[in-house]
């Protein structure tokens, strides 16, 4: 069943399009995240199916509701928002309970729904205390429980994790992947943090310029991207982007010599698209598909990151184009040193001078 469909939905601010034709179909208990940069339209989105900001076109239904038109209090809704937004005199249970008694709920259904939802976020021993008394991950759950004792068929969260430090994000992420699975509720996450949306995400949507320009599950725009923005965006560190020209067709693919490397080149396999030579591209090779061994194109370490279990060598061609490799296991390069790089012709994708993606 549908949790969440828009159909053809548009905002406008001005003369200004923030948000162009936007279709998309969550299903009902579904984990949905929106990702892309800052001013791609990701909150916006959200604030309209939350009611908080009107459409300038098309319709937004909750389980096959028509709720465009309706006011945000009767949607059906939660929203947890960066801010914590708590009331600092109130204690946890007040904080958690407000929603409900300006409701009018009975005492007796305030004190179980509270205490249900203190029990799902492991705040049970904190319903006593002020904000002030408590962490900034409590904090938050504080907020999430606050959405969840209204019970609604949507929870919303735009970017709740913003204001926590490296390890809180992580211990966060955790919690709320497992609230997901607790309570099977839909749910849809704004962030501009694709590691984020890679891991919590059952389904993401990666907006620019107030477009989506592919939606899946994670490891499929991983693995077979749109286009080079959705390449580009989805994975860390980022997917290296060569600049090449197509020398030679073959009976898997292409042939391309890549810029900066005095005539090396590489190969790519394409099934579909017909690519003349001479023709200008773009290849695409994520850091982990890239070897170092004799026969490929000659690059030059600039700076060795070295986390531990894997290191990352930034390297950089004659011509100037920096090529990123993961290694694992193995030694450490030192600056200035040259090196073989090779990919598989299955790894390599290969864009147009437009970004589309070449099959």
């Amino acid at each position: 069943m549908t949790g969440v469909r828009l159909h053809s939905v548009d905002k406008s601010f001005g003369g200004d399009q923030i948000i162009d034709d936007v279709s998309m179909n969550i299903s009902k208990g579904e984990f949905a995240v929106f990702v892309g940069p800052s001013g791609c339209g990701k909150s916006t989105l959200l604030r309209m199916i939350a009611g908080l900001e009107e459409t300038s076109g098309g319709a937004i239904d909750i389980e096959g509701r028509d709720i465009t038109q309706v006011e945000p209090a009767k949607r059906e809704v939660s929203m947890v928002f960066q801010s914590y937004a708590l009331y600092p005199h109130l204690s946890v249970f007040e904080n958690m309970a407000f929603s409900l008694r300006l409701a009018r709920t009975p005492k007796q259904r305030v004190v179980e729904q509270v205490r249900a939802a203190a029990d799902i976020l492991k705040l049970e021993g904190h319903l006593d205390k002020k904000p002030s008394a408590l962490s900034g991950g409590q904090r938050q759950r504080v907020a999430i429980g606050r959405a969840i004792v209204r019970q609604p068929k949507v929870f919303l969260f735009d970017e709740p994790l913003s204001n926590l430090d490296a390890e809180l994000r992580v211990q966060m992420r955790l919690e709320l992947s497992r609230l997901h699975q607790k309570i099977g509720a839909t749910m849809i996450y704004v962030t501009h943090d694709q590691v984020e949306a890679m891991t919590l995400a059952d389904k993401i949507f990666v907006l620019n310029e107030g477009v989506v320009q592919q939606a899946g599950p994670p490891l499929e725009l991983y693995d077979d991207p749109d286009n080079q923005f959705v390449a580009g965006f989805i994975g860390s560190p980022a997917m290296n982007f060569l600049s090449a020209v197509v020398t030679r067709n073959t009976v898997k693919g292409i042939v391309a010599e890549i810029e900066g490397t005095n005539g090396q080149s590489l190969e790519a396999d394409i099934t579909h698209s017909v690519i003349e030579e001479g023709q200008s591209v773009t290849l695409g090779i994520r850091p982990e598909h890239l070897y170092m061994r004799d026969g490929g194109f000659t690059s030059t370490v600039e700076l060795t990151e070295n986390l531990g279990g894997v290191a990352y060598l930034y390297t950089r061609l004659a011509g100037g184009q920096e090529v990123v490799i993961e290694r694992r296991g193995e030694r450490v390069l030192h600056a200035r040193e040259s090196v073989q790089v090779w990919a598989d012709s299955k790894d390599v994708l290969v864009f147009s001078e437009r970004g589309e993606r070449l099959r």
